[in-house]
């Protein structure tokens, strides 16, 4: 890395951190990646780097110091009613750090030896594509399953993990310790995730864009019957407990396939890292002809004894690395470019490509996301441009072969209009996208929003693109309130709709009505609040009318909202479009309060202020909710109410302080999880 000043040092580290965590929501929790793992890390390593190099600028909080989270919202059950309950990891689930050559496993092996003059071994193994899971034996009897979550707890997907087939409810043999975890990946093979997607095209639902996602989606299933009919698996590849009999690994791997636990027989033992590269060297070749996906090669010290020396960091195990296959590659013409218009607004140009074949399909479109990325990569129409689908998402164009140029090639021009509406497009100074700031006349910003509205994740009707589609040509639905206003005669006036498909759209209506006050306020689609910022802003202000009437300064209190958001939202509520919108869905019986007892999980902190202070494992927002989710008041200046003062790293010494002074009892993070149990 070259030089750079401070300011732009810390506006970089910035800009990382909060698209490193965009990108962990879009993989964990979506289960819709927009990158590829391979560009993913090159911006993890991109902020490593510069913390280093300012640590002042480095935030406890950082995506460097903690893993993604796959957690289900606590407190947005689904239209079933049902929620995943979350539940602390005995030890903590961390994520493994990745390489991408030889120098850098050799460099892997020179850290080992500094630490041991003793000789070592390694256990090589295949890095499965799926979604970690945890499973939890007591008395030879599976106890429950977790999802990694955020590495501290994770969602307890019992239920349907009993529906997999390679995982025993009760073990086999005999030897087994008394309690013992072991973590691996849950997978879809090629043949059920094709299987799967053809069902789900033949029934007018989106496409899993992966195996990955699919196995990550089934695991969250609220119906654990459609589990049998996905055609999952399940490998497993550590095991964790106290005072374990085995000596190495792979002893312990051993042991738990002869209990009749699911294990990958194409696992090795390497004496050496020029065995451990072998085996990699190998499996980069031959792993097209498995029948399922992996993206790389995991290499581990073999000795437990050692492992432990060896010790963790923040977020991975120092005796484990990941070496992580390039994404496939491959070199086309650029025909053209397209602008597209999402539902928040956003125009991203799309390249037309000469169809090429890449990681097995067929390659016509490709991404170039903005503006800034189109001049970065000096991209011309006519260019040969090289295009990448890592992980078998959706591909992107990651540079142009100058060589290969024509005297011809055009430089394209970005619209200064809609190509929808035709509104003048707007750029925000801190964003790198176009807006079309005509919300609310927009043809394809009003459906994207109404898609939004009915969305699973939102109000769950039982609607998707299509429906919205003839309702919206019909002129039946232009805002979400018309979904309410909308009668059995109309619905039967479109094409294909019989009664009992009136009927049952009717009925999703009326039932999602009672869907939580904070997830009313996603689906009514603000721009920018997402999921998680609804959930805190619904928490916080309690009621709609009552974030109506918050100003920007009020906004910007709470930590997680920037300038960006607070205009947004406020922007929103000061239109009477936007006014108009959440009046007629009152009116129609929607939520607009969060309920007394809405998140509640226990009452073991009931009539306790806690002040908290410093960094956690888990964020300060996340940490609050946790707070309120056990019964208890947050604060943010300890005085004589205050019942603890919780303190993390870097806590503020005036708080302590105070606390001290007051007899105020201070705890840390352990402590409170063992108060709410």
């Amino acid at each position: 890395m070259g030089k750079i000043s401070k300011s732009a040092a810390k506006e970089r580290i910035a800009l990382l951190e909060k698209e490193l965590e965009r990108h962990n929501h879009n993989y964990y929790v979506d289960n819709a990646p927009t990158i590829s793992d391979f560009e993913f890390d090159l911006l993890m390593n991109e902020l490593q780097t510069l913390e280093k190099m300012f640590p002042q600028f480095a935030s406890a909080n950082s995506p460097t110091q903690h893993v993604g989270s796959d957690l289900a919202s606590p407190s947005a059950p689904t239209a079933s009613g049902f929620e995943f309950r979350q539940v602390a990891h005995r030890y903590p689930m961390l994520s493994l750090g990745n390489t991408y050559s030889r120098e850098e496993m050799a460099d892997f092996d020179s850290r080992i030896r500094k630490a041991t003059d003793k000789p070592y071994t390694f256990s090589c193994e295949l890095k499965f594509d799926g979604t970690a899971i945890c499973l939890t034996y007591r008395d030879g009897k599976l106890l429950h399953a977790l999802t990694r979550g955020d590495g501290a707890k994770g969602d307890d997907v019992s239920r349907n993990v009993v529906n997999i087939k390679s995982i025993p409810q009760v073990l086999s043999g005999s030897g087994w310790p008394h309690e013992f975890e072991i973590r691996g990946e849950i997978y879809m093979p090629f043949e059920a995730f094709e299987r799967l997607n053809a069902q789900r095209a033949e029934a007018g639902e989106e496409p899993f864009a992966n195996p990955r996602n699919a196995a990550s989606g089934s695991l969250k299933l609220q119906d654990p019957s459609q589990m049998k009919s996905r055609g999952l698996d399940c490998v497993l590849y550590h095991m964790l407990g106290e005072d374990l009999p085995f000596n190495t690994h792979i002893e312990a791997i051993e042991a738990a396939a002869s209990w009749g636990l699911p294990t990958s027989s194409f696992s090795r033992r390497a004496e050496s890292i020029e065995e451990a590269l072998a085996y990699i060297e190998k499996w980069d070749g031959e792993r097209k002809n498995l029948p399922f996906a992996t993206d790389g090669i995991v290499i581990k010290v073999n000795e437990l004894a050692l492992q432990r020396q060896l010790g963790m960091t923040a977020k991975s195990p120092r005796w484990a690395t990941a070496y992580k296959f390039r994404p496939e590659q491959a070199l086309t013409p650029l025909l053209s470019i397209d602008y597209q218009v999402g539902r928040t607004g956003a125009v991203t140009p799309v390249a037309n490509l000469e169809p090429v074949h890449l990681s097995g399909t067929v390659v016509k479109r490709a991404s170039l996301h903005n503006l800034d990325q189109m001049m970065l990569l000096d991209i011309h129409v006519g260019d040969f441009v090289y295009v990448e689908k890592g992980g078998e998402i959706i591909p992107k164009i990651t540079g142009v072969e100058a060589s290969k140029r024509p005297a011809d090639a055009k430089i394209p021009k970005f619209p200064d209009f809609c190509p929808d509406c035709g509104t003048a497009l707007v750029r925000d100074e801190d964003e790198a996208r176009h807006y079309c700031p005509n919300s609310f006349g927009c043809p394809t910003q009003i459906k994207g929003r109404l898609i939004h509205f009915c969305s699973r994740k939102a109000m769950d009707i039982l609607a998707g693109d299509a429906t919205v589609d003839q309702l919206y040509e019909k002129g039946f639905v232009t805002s979400p309130p018309d979904f309410y206003s909308l009668t059995k005669e109309q619905l039967l006036t479109l094409e294909g709709w019989q009664d009992k498909s009136a009927d049952n759209f009717l009925s999703s209506l009326e039932e999602r009505k009672s869907v939580p006050f904070e997830r009313v306020l996603y689906a009514i689609g603000i721009r920018h609040v997402g999921e998680q910022t609804a959930r805190m802003l619904a928490r916080h202000f309690g009621s709609m009318e009552s974030l109506q009437a918050a100003s920007k300064e009020d906004l910007l209190q709470l930590s997680d909202i920037g300038d960006a958001v607070a205009d947004s939202i406020v922007s929103y509520f000061s239109g009477e479009a936007g006014r108009t919108i959440v009046s007629r869905l009152r009116e129609a019986g929607l939520q607009m309060e969060c309920s007394a007892d809405e998140g509640r999980v226990s009452d073991r902190l009931e009539g306790a202020t806690i002040v908290i202070s410093g960094n956690f494992s888990i964020s300060r927002e996340a940490m609050k909710s946790l707070i309120e989710a056990h019964g208890g008041k947050n604060s943010g200046s300890v005085s004589g109410k205050t019942t603890y003062l919780l303190a993390g790293e870097k806590s503020g010494p005036e708080k302590m302080k105070k606390a001290e002074k007051l007899g105020i009892k201070v705890i840390d993070e352990d402590e409170f999880y063992k108060l709410i149990g």
